[in-house]
């Protein structure tokens, strides 16, 4: 069984309300500038993208990498992070 980060248990144990795109797991100051800079600066906005893209792990792990330079580590983190977000919510 993988572990999560406590980030990720906060964010996906709560609404996502206004939150920042750094606030989503697998996110940190780098790839959440990058991300800034096309348009995706909160959290809702990323998830918007991985609806569009319907929820497809493999489809928005590419976007995500091409996007914001993410390696695949930090894209499969923020997919699973998402994911279980709407799991709960959704």
């Amino acid at each position: 069984m993988s572990t999560t980060s406590q980030k990720h248990r906060e964010f996906v144990g709560e609404p996502m309300g206004d939150k920042p795109v750094t606030a989503l797991s697998g996110i940190g100051e780098t790839i959440g500038s990058k991300l800034k800079e096309q348009g995706f600066d909160k959290a809702y906005v990323v998830l918007g993208q991985f609806l569009l893209l319907k929820k497809d792990p493999e489809m928005f792990t590419d976007w995500l990498r091409d996007a914001s330079g993410a390696n695949a580590r930090q894209a499969a983190t923020c997919t699973q992070c998402l994911r279980e977000w709407c799991e709960a919510f959704l």
